[in-house]
């Protein structure tokens, strides 16, 4: 990482809004199910935030939540691409064991030939997602953005994994469209007004910022489960001209492209504004509680421009912790204490759990996570010892041990270890000097995953050397 930019992992966590963090601790709330408010941005990185240290992008909203509720440093995503990372959240389950492990499968079998054509997993009826135990339990349940597990005529739309409605993408690769001419909306696809005959008058996240604010207000009386997988910084990169946000990055560094990205971001995190005057405006503010976090990480083209990976190594489609870790903010008013910031580690598949004991849900026995619902609630708390992550593209396998980190390329490659605590970066493999925690980890791989046939687990292929003259 460039000197020039001034930033390592030390000094992005020294920087920010927060308050010193005060000791007493709230209790547990009154309400017995709040509101759940669960927004995700799609491809925004650990360093794109102004409280974690960013120069350039402007997230005041992020940073308001921090300063009133808790930040979490050590937060990850559930995987470095956007659909597996979703199926963790949806289902609890770790990369090893859920049923979408990559965006597209590695291996076209018979039976997803003869389903869809694509080489895409979608859920399944038996797969248990938490919109359903938290609808099971009395809440309304709704999503605005992009799914990426079923498209129409599949078991895994949103209506069948427990939804009471859905607006936005199903298909991911459709999602890349911020003026498409058609969207999912309750149910059916339904034309979009100003883009047909390949206009392009109405941008997709301003609806999304719209269908978002209408149904809070349309359920203001009912406990509320929001999922908003909003599409922004996703590419393809781009933000009408005339929003002033665009404006705001005029002479950013790199090309028009990163004006874009960050922009993007930006105006997100507006609407992130927007819906906590609407939240405040029916009252609703210590009934509700809300995360703010991003998928996986930024793509290189942002990490080079505005080191959008906050000086971590990696990016996405990479598991080293530029392309997991992920910015958190988690605000719930009279309940958590305000300015308060976390090292605790944990993942997407512990949402689940969390959600489920915030709303009195029934919590499935299989599920890989675990609720942290303890230290939102100031409480002390065990981190679970180890974290897995998974990835098909190429393969990779991902082992937080304590402050231990491990990535391997490839099943017969050996481990490459970090000590995240005194080298958070990865700039230093260590697997030499630590035989013994190397062959700890090299044990627990043996088991971490369950075999798919979509998913294989398959060695590295070695480069073919160029034959010289």
């Amino acid at each position: 990482m460039s000197q020039s930019r001034g930033r390592s992992l030390a000094g992005v966590l020294l920087i920010g809004v927060l308050a010193i963090a005060s000791n007493a601790c709230a209790a547990h709330a009154d309400r017995q199910q709040p509101n759940i408010i669960y927004l995700m941005l799609d491809d925004a990185g650990y360093g794109d935030f102004g409280s974690f240290g960013s120069p350039y992008v402007k997230t005041p909203n992020f940073d308001r939540l921090c300063a009133e509720g808790m930040t979490f440093t050590n937060h990850y995503s559930g995987s470095a691409v956007c659909a597996p990372t979703r199926c963790v959240l949806m289902t609890g389950l770790h990369t090893g064991h859920c049923r979408r492990r990559d965006n597209t499968a590695k291996a076209m079998t018979q039976e997803l030939s003869k389903k869809n054509g694509r080489p895409l997993v979608f859920l399944e009826d038996s797969d248990v997602t938490v919109a359903e135990a938290l609808h099971n339990a009395g809440y309304f349940t709704a999503g605005v953005g992009k799914w990426g597990l079923g498209n129409p005529g599949s078991a895994g739309v949103p209506e069948k994994q427990g939804f009471d409605y859905w607006y936005g993408y199903l298909d991911q690769v459709h999602a890349h469209d911020h003026f498409p001419d058609e969207i999912w909306d309750g149910g059916k696809m339904v034309s979009v007004v100003g883009n047909q005959n390949k206009k392009k008058e109405t941008y997709i996240p301003y609806e999304q910022e719209r269908k978002t604010l209408e149904l809070i207000r349309q359920n203001k009386s009912k406990p509320f489960f929001l999922y908003l997988a909003v599409t922004p910084p996703h590419g393809a990169y781009i933000i009408p001209g005339t929003d002033p946000t665009f404006k705001m990055y005029k002479g950013i560094p790199g090309s028009t492209q990163v004006q874009h990205y960050a922009a993007m971001i930006t105006r997100t995190d507006q609407m992130v504004g927007k819906i906590l005057d609407t939240l405040s405006e029916l009252h609703l503010d210590e009934n509700t509680i809300i995360f703010y976090t991003s998928d996986n990480g930024p793509n290189a083209p942002f990490v080079k421009a505005i080191d959008s990976a906050g000086g971590l190594r990696g990016t996405k489609r990479m598991l080293y912790e530029g392309g997991i870790r992920a910015a958190m903010a988690v605000r719930w008013q009279g309940h958590i204490p305000a300015g308060r910031r976390s090292d605790f580690v944990w993942d997407m598949r512990d949402v689940f759990p969390t959600l489920c004991e915030l709303g009195g849900a029934k919590n499935p026995k299989n599920l890989d996570g675990i609720s942290v619902v303890p230290t939102l609630m100031c409480k002390q708390q065990k981190s679970r010892d180890i974290h897995y992550w998974e990835i098909h593209s190429p393969f990779q396998q991902a082992v937080r041990f304590n402050n231990w980190k491990a990535i391997r390329f490839g099943t017969e490659e050996p481990l490459e270890l970090y000590d995240l605590k005194n080298d958070p970066q990865e700039k230093r493999n260590v697997a030499v000097d630590n035989p013994a925690v190397v062959q700890k980890l090299e044990a627990f791989l043996t088991t971490a995953r369950t075999d798919s046939p979509y998913f294989p687990a398959v060695q590295k292929k070695k480069r073919k050397k160029k034959k010289t003259l």
